[in-house]
């Protein structure tokens, strides 16, 4: 370990690879809550986090598991379930009178057009202030969820494909061809909140 009295050891956060202090340190100058996105292997997770001393507080979390509610039948981690989730904590973040926010992705890379920009969009949508570039939001037909409605159209000239790509969809009887009009249907029983 330490061999002479140059040597520092660093902070246990960032050993582990947990922490960009310096990222974060830039965050914390700017004294503005911070969006906080994760995305697991079935979810997508969404904090308003501010700075305190004594640790960051928690203003605001939704997962989109709460899409549910709304009648969301389908993955809950894709592109259209990412900017639900965005909008819907955007919508609740204004009841909580939070108007400015930027974004943070943590140790992931930034992807243009990937779901954590898919919840951005969500949450901008909503009249959120984020600084952002258009660049790396993905586009309206992507969110929407055309990309799966094409490619289940797609391969649905191959019985056995389609059954295997879209099992738990077909499972629980919900067709992998309505999905953007599903997604239409969350979208406005979500703006209705405001």
């Amino acid at each position: 370990m330490a061999t002479n009295k140059n040597y520092t050891v660093m902070f246990r956060r960032k050993r582990l690879k947990k922490t960009d202090y310096r990222a974060r340190l830039r965050f914390l100058v700017s004294r503005k809550n911070r969006l906080v996105v994760r995305k697991s292997n079935f979810k997508i997770y969404l904090q308003i986090i501010n700075y305190d001393t004594k640790g960051d507080k928690v203003l605001l979390a939704i997962n989109s598991g709460n899409l549910k509610k709304y009648g969301w039948g389908y993955k809950l981690n894709n592109l259209p379930a990412c900017y639900l989730t965005g909008l819907l904590l955007g919508t609740n973040a204004k009841k909580h009178k939070l108007n400015e926010v930027i974004l943070d992705m943590g140790l992931n890379v930034s992807v243009k057009g990937s779901a954590f920009y898919a919840a951005l969009k969500g949450v901008v949508d909503s009249g959120l202030n984020i600084p952002y570039d258009n660049k790396i939001l993905p586009s309206e037909d992507r969110v929407k969820g055309k990309h799966i409605h094409d490619y289940a159209l797609l391969i649905k000239k191959q019985p056995e494909a389609y059954k295997k790509q879209f099992s738990a969809y077909l499972n629980k009887n919900i067709n992998p061809e309505d999905i953007i009009k599903n997604f239409e249907e969350v979208k406005q029983k979500i703006l209705q909140e405001k």
